[in-house]
């Protein structure tokens, strides 16, 4: 591989946007490299700025689940540019999208849109805190909701990458609600609730926590969060950014038979267009402005360009469903397997799955964090100089989507088997 073009990108790039991106997710810091620059993409392959192309197993992180470039979504933007891009006022395809997603969602009653997993974590958890009338939250180390200043503590994603797990910038005031509870350690939670109970607003939670490294929950632990928050009469809401779509047409919240007060969507939502969701009970979401006291707004928030692409996607799933997931499911437990030769812990659900080089189980944020760091990194390149693209990241997802062609698999299976750590 030659990286000539990319590098003088990424040279000029410095100069002009913080690390030369526009995400630090992006940047190839943590494995000793500059990072691609990509030119295009198609299926399940994207081209870089020298030519080089890879089989993606990032996926522009989660939402291309039907691969890139597929031509219903294509079409659907192509037709949906040519009417106008934005108009700031109200359009059927909002309708058409919230629809399907009440009926793929139920506990989904009323939605809102928005224009990122960040905006719509940030808003479900104002509206929490508006009908309950408290301001504590919960959250849990090593899971990421997105960087509003109120969530940017024990973070993960690119916040554990570059071992800042909180943000400077962000006022010790923003986060004294902040209350940090232990993945998958019911007794924290109870121990927060039994000092905190009566003033926490609610309780947020990846239910299949995919930013420190995919960590499934633990048999009981989401049911104990239902229960406990019922108790105390606190907001369960599901940060299904990821797993929204993923795990199912009806997301983890289906896949593990739990309904959560609030949910919040994102990536695949979108179709690959700037899009997310925050919903929940009617009653919730009515306290949201004009109707309610809690204001949010976005000049962006439904584009018609992105409700067309979500509204294409959406219907490409539903009109595969449940074949397209048992196949991409199958695809993935390859992988899996192919990564246990390698001595990695494997965690995998669905069509996500994580390789953390470690000879314990990975089940929270401490587990992720003890993973092999350099192992890693030559794992990463290896499968790089091979056409192999993933995460640079161990704190991230591999993603396989349905434009992953059997022989795809194979190839990929096939390098990581051939992969001999120096």
């Amino acid at each position: 591989m030659r990286y000539d073009r990319s590098h003088k990108l990424y040279d000029k790039a410095v100069t002009l946007m913080p690390g030369g991106v526009n995400s630090p997710v992006r940047a190839f810091g943590s494995v000793g490299m500059k990072p691609l620059f990509i030119d295009s993409a198609k299926g399940s392959r994207i081209y870089d700025a020298d030519g080089n192309a890879y089989i993606d197993y990032v996926c522009s992180w989660g939402p291309c689940i039907l691969g890139h470039s597929h031509p219903d979504v294509i079409n659907a933007v192509k037709e949906a540019c040519g009417k106008g891009l934005t108009y700031g006022a109200p359009t059927e395809k909002e309708i058409i999208l919230s629809e399907t997603i009440r009926e793929l969602v139920p506990s989904m009653e009323m939605v809102r849109m928005v224009n990122s997993g960040t905006e719509a974590v940030m808003s479900a958890i104002r509206a929490a805190r508006g009908y309950t009338g408290r301001d504590m939250i919960v959250k849990f180390k090593g899971c990421y909701h997105g960087h509003s200043d109120g969530l940017l503590v024990k973070a993960g994603s690119a916040a554990l990458t570059s071992s800042v797990p909180d943000s400077d910038g962000v006022p010790k005031a923003y986060t004294d609600n902040t209350l940090v509870a232990l993945y998958n350690d019911n007794d924290s939670v109870r121990e927060l609730f039994e000092k905190y109970g009566e003033n926490i607003a609610c309780v947020i939670v990846e239910p299949v926590a995919a930013n420190m490294g995919v960590v499934l929950p633990k048999k009981g632990f989401l049911e104990f969060l239902r229960d406990i928050t019922e108790k105390y009469s606190s907001v369960l809401i599901f940060d299904e950014v990821i797993t929204g779509f993923r795990l199912g047409l009806g997301g983890a919240q289906e896949y593990f038979g739990i309904r959560p007060d609030m949910t919040t969507l994102g990536k695949i939502v979108g179709g690959g267009m700037p899009m997310a969701v925050y919903g929940g009970r009617r009653d919730i979401m009515e306290c949201v402005s004009p109707v309610g006291k809690v204001y949010q707004a976005g000049t962006l928030s439904g584009n018609p360009i992105a409700a067309a692409a979500g509204i294409a996607t959406l219907e490409v799933l539903i009109k595969n469903s449940p074949q397209i997931y048992k196949d991409i499911n199958k695809k993935a437990e390859k992988i899996a397997e192919a990564l246990k030769s390698t001595g990695a812990y494997v965690n995998q659900i669905g069509s996500l799955l994580s390789g953390f080089f470690t000879d314990i189980e990975v089940t929270d944020h401490d587990g992720a964090v003890a993973s092999d760091a350099n192992r890693y990194t030559a794992f990463f390149r290896y499968l790089l100089e091979n056409g192999i693209y993933i995460a640079p990241s161990r704190f991230e997802a591999m993603f396989v989507s349905c434009a992953h062609s059997d022989e795809d698999i194979d190839k990929t299976c096939g390098i990581i088997r051939s992969f001999t750590p120096k």
